[in-house]
């Protein structure tokens, strides 16, 4: 028997099934999309997009939060968050750029990017600010509101 009438219908089939796939994905009630948010810095509104993961969701489940953001090095302004975040799925190690917005998970708090910074390991992109983040860049502490933007 030829291989090349088995290897179409194969074909055929795999497509079929792949297009079944796509179809049942973009009816999926569990679809997920990326969440908007903003974060509120002494009246100004900063707009960010948290990623579509199980970090970014969980961190989505959390707001609204109000919290106090704290000068790192310089480098990062961070929070301790109420809670551990749910990271499954997540990379060992993450190279963050400015206006990340990551959590360190062995101490479990929020850290916003404000200069990048080398590949570390247990930090988690949770999304990026969609715009300039200049307010987060005051020295010293900054009380902010986290919420969704809806």
């Amino acid at each position: 028997m030829p291989l090349r009438p088995i290897f179409h219908r194969l074909s055929a089939v795999a497509m079929l099934s792949a297009g079944l796939a796509t179809a049942a994905s973009a009816n999926d009630p569990e679809d997920h999309t990326m969440t908007q948010i903003r974060v509120i810095v002494g009246g100004e509104s900063l707009p960010a997009t948290l990623d579509d993961t199980a970090a970014g969701r969980d961190f989505a489940a959390m707001l609204p939060l109000e919290l106090t953001l704290s000068d790192y090095h310089g480098i990062e302004k961070v929070a301790d968050l109420p809670r551990a975040l749910d990271t499954s799925g997540a990379p060992i190690s993450y190279k963050p750029r400015t206006g990340d917005i990551t959590l360190y998970a062995p101490w479990g708090n929020l850290a916003i990017f404000l200069k990048p910074f080398q590949s570390s390991r247990g930090l988690v992109r949770l999304g990026e600010f969609d715009g300039a983040i200049d307010p987060l860049t005051r020295n010293g502490d900054l009380s902010v509101r986290i919420e969704r933007a809806e």
